[in-house]
């Protein structure tokens, strides 16, 4: 069961650093790092998402025009306006490359305060980088794979970024518990969130989007903020009191 191991283990890492990394710090800014750190920070989100690479700065002025219009026609990716999944993913894709290409033209408020590191997003967004990293992946699925179902992991291996915010965006605005009475239709899709670590506390976000540890009653737990808050004590990383206003963040 190598491949099962391969896939849990890369689906865990590359949920920390999008949570982490391209949501908590270039979306929201909850905490600092010294620019050495940061650069850290970006190469192994690059690493970990590999094939599925995302720009933070594409991924935060998407982002923070989700909270801005979350559940409205505006809303880059509300499940309402959208038929299935696949489709909100697609229209997704085309907002996110738009912000990625500089074609698209977002409101001044949705830009800066992100990290930007031009060489590696390039890289990253080149299909030279997503190819190798896809063949690298499917060779090791020929390498340790003992059965042919365990083949029908590697579409989402090679689209693992994506298709964690599909789940996140389209789960946690349709299905679960609301502690929190928004204007919009986030949802908490579940209590322990071991899936998306921590991204399916929808509700408690949008309510609170700068508050660094999404979970918010007892029983709830966020995997992200626990190795977040060691990062902390460690001196890694610093937390802001001072989060601005997501729909500000310049």
């Amino acid at each position: 069961m190598a491949i099962l191991a391969l896939f849990v283990g890369h689906w865990v890492l590359e949920g920390f650093f999008q949570s982490s990394f391209h949501h908590r710090y270039a979306s929201h800014r909850m905490f600092t790092m010294s620019r050495r750190a940061e650069r850290m920070f970006h190469f192994f989100t690059y690493l970990a998402q590999g094939s599925s690479y995302l720009s933070p700065r594409a991924y935060a002025i998407l982002h923070r025009e989700h909270h801005a219009y979350s559940d409205t026609a505006r809303d880059p990716h509300a499940p309402g306006f959208f038929s299935n999944v696949l489709a909100m993913m697609w229209a997704t894709s085309e907002r996110y490359s738009a912000h990625v290409v500089g074609t698209s033209s977002p409101e001044a408020r949705f830009l800066g305060g992100y990290p930007e590191w031009p060489a590696l997003d390039r890289l990253g967004s080149s299909w030279m980088s997503r190819v190798a990293w896809g063949t690298a992946y499917g060779l090791l699925y020929l390498w340790l794979a003992t059965a042919w179902w365990q083949f029908l992991l590697l579409p989402i291996h090679w689209l693992m970024g994506p298709v964690h915010g599909a789940i996140v965006n389209w789960c946690g605005h349709r299905y679960g518990y609301r502690n929190f009475q928004t204007a919009d239709a986030s949802r908490n899709s579940l209590p322990f969130d071991i899936l998306t670590l921590g991204e399916l506390f929808q509700n408690n976000h949008h309510h609170a989007a700068g508050r660094p540890d999404f979970a918010s009653r007892r029983f709830e737990w966020d995997p992200t903020h626990t190795v977040l808050r060691l990062l902390a004590r460690a001196g890694v990383i610093r937390w802001r009191a001072d989060v601005p206003a997501v729909a500000a963040a310049a």
